[in-house]
């Protein structure tokens, strides 16, 4: 959540946070008034508080009708006491409600507007010219079903839309994948996990999920526990709680299962596993101090692009637009892959600021020193970012990859996992 004393201090600021998301200004004046009654609910009860204990010392002074006097003032103040707790808890909940509503202010640097107003940074490599190579590239659903790596047939027969089984090649291209995403993070400094793929309400809610994207969560109402949409939910809550000793930053890479709904995607990249309900990730996550988060989060970005490069992929970065940010995000940069199959860059993986936003729900802090020797804590800033999302990442590879007979030729970082050249079997 934002720090509420720039809703006292700035509350232009984040009125105008609010219209680059292309929200509506008026719950920050919502707040406003949320905020003075709660300050105003907190100084009534501290008044009559402190009066009911001041009479109680009085009271074993007096005598006679002075004591009965106090005696009825206490009666009468026990029950002023009583309302003003319950109108300060009442304050406080509204306000605390209101305000883990409110998204993380985006950057006066992000694009403003919608999905489609994003601003693209760089593109790197060439799309191969199929026609000139005399074929038609298939898609990745025909590629796998040539390959024996994906079937969706029977993904669906055992659970439904939106499922798949990696089979043969396929399963052995995730999990080598998998160990280089893992080694290659491991070698930029990041502590490997794997986290649990069920959380708590508050991890989830600490992350900022169950706002906005409440609908696109599992949700095991038995256990209330949540299944974590990605790896940063258990990650961020890894430290929950604590103050922080030693140097920032902390990084660490989690691998894991990501269970979404995909509400809202009715209609939307039905066909092969481009948009599924549950998927493996190596994603990155970094504990820095805030003024370091903003240099951090380019290197979140350098390390992914690092990655794309050494698949051999052609992508994009592209600066998303402040409405399409998620609610905890300050700024975020998407990688995008090239797909043959549909003649366009889809999102492949993702950087992104969350600033102070999940660590003050979630109370993670970090020792200050001030040059006096004296010390303090404040929130630290967490930074999330994709690595590797193995599903979009096979497509990429195969459909970037094909050859005219439906063999794929792999990134020769592969070779040493799976040879050169992944050849079809059907």
């Amino acid at each position: 959540m934002i720090d509420a004393r720039l809703l006292r201090e700035d509350p232009e600021s984040l009125r105008e946070a609010q219209r680059r998301r292309g929200e509506s200004p008026d719950v920050i004046d919502e707040l406003v008034a949320a905020d003075e009654r709660r300050r105003s609910a907190i100084a009534t009860f501290e008044r009559v508080r402190s009066e009911q204990k001041s009479i109680g010392k009085l009271i074993a002074q007096a005598q006679g009708d002075e004591k009965q006097e106090l005696l009825a003032r206490t009666k009468d103040l026990s029950t002023q006491v009583k309302a003003a707790e319950a109108d300060q808890v009442e304050a406080a909940a509204r306000f605390e409600e209101l305000l883990r509503t409110l998204a993380n202010p985006a950057s006066a640097q992000a694009p403003q507007g919608g999905e489609d107003d994003f601003a693209v940074l760089e593109t790197v490599g060439t799309p191969r010219d199929f026609a000139a190579e005399g074929f038609e590239p298939r898609d990745h659903v025909e590629l796998g079903r040539m390959l024996a790596a994906i079937d969706l047939e029977r993904g669906a027969k055992v659970s439904g839309s939106r499922f798949y089984f990696l089979t043969g090649v396929g399963a052995q291209l995730e999990l080598a994948l998998t160990q280089l995403a893992m080694g290659r993070a491991t070698g930029w400094g990041f502590t490997p996990m794997i986290p649990p793929a069920l959380v708590k309400p508050e991890a989830m809610e600490g992350t900022g999920f169950l706002g906005q994207a409440a609908d696109d969560v599992y949700h095991l109402e038995r256990d209330d526990l949540y299944l974590v949409g990605t790896s940063e939910v258990p990650l961020a809550a890894y430290h929950s709680g604590e103050i922080l000793d030693g140097d920032l930053p902390r990084r660490y890479v989690g691998f894991s299962p990501s269970f979404r709904r995909e509400a809202g995607s009715h209609g939307k990249d039905t066909r092969g596993i481009f948009r599924v309900h549950w998927f493996d990730k190596a994603e990155l996550f970094v504990y820095t101090t805030l003024e370091e988060s903003w240099a951090e989060h380019q290197r979140l970005l350098a390390w992914e692009r690092e990655w794309l490069d050494l698949l051999e992929l052609p992508y994009r970065v592209i600066d998303v637009a402040a409405g399409d940010l998620g609610l905890s995000a300050v700024r975020k940069f998407d990688c995008e892959t090239w797909l043959p199959s549909q003649q366009r860059y889809r999102e492949i993986s993702s950087a992104s600021n969350c600033t102070q936003f999940q660590a003050r729900r979630l109370d993670v802090r970090h020792r200050t020193s001030d040059p006096d020797g004296s010390g303090g804590t404040e929130h630290v800033a967490t930074l999330n970012g994709t690595l590797c999302a193995m599903t979009r990442t096979i497509i990429a590879l195969l459909e970037n990859g094909q050859q005219a007979d439906g063999s794929v030729r792999l990134p020769a970082v592969l070779h040493p996992f799976l040879g050169e050249v992944l050849e079809p079997v059907a």
